[in-house]
């Protein structure tokens, strides 16, 4: 007895609806996806200025110490000890450079002893500071 045979297609993907799919999902992974910003550690309302200039940057950021208005310093967005802020400058110091960065409420003493821990582990010449822009409106 001779039994009929039916041939087997051979499976197939379809292509059109696969590259469909990957539009669909390639538009959905850039639409939810949010950018990372480096965000500080502490939120500070910086002073402002009108004869500021905007220095041009070069390489890698500069390593932030920053004081808050509740009087707490941060170096490179971790909060330092008063007594342990020499030795710490020293090392930021090594790998980057500074920049100083103060809230316009912020005590005015401790802005001074941070001054004085920088002259102290060797910080010489100008030293960025962090402002803002006075709109004159």
């Amino acid at each position: 007895m001779k039994f009929y045979h039916r041939k087997r297609r051979s499976p197939a993907v379809i292509m059109v609806a696969l590259i469909d799919i990957f539009a669909i999902l390639l538009i959905f992974v850039i639409a939810t996806s949010t950018f990372k910003r480096i965000q500080p550690a502490v939120t500070i309302r910086l002073p402002e200025s009108s004869s500021g200039e905007v220095a041009p940057s070069e390489g890698a950021p500069p390593a932030v110490i920053a004081v808050s208005k509740e009087g707490v310093i941060y170096v490179d967005g971790a909060e330092t000890a008063p007594d342990a802020l020499i030795p710490r400058i020293k090392e930021v110091m090594a790998e980057r450079k500074l920049a100083l960065e103060a809230d316009t409420l912020a005590p005015f003493g401790i802005v001074i002893r941070v001054m004085d821990a920088l002259k102290a582990a060797g910080v010489s010449g100008s030293l960025p500071a962090f402002t803002e822009t006075r709109n004159e409106n």
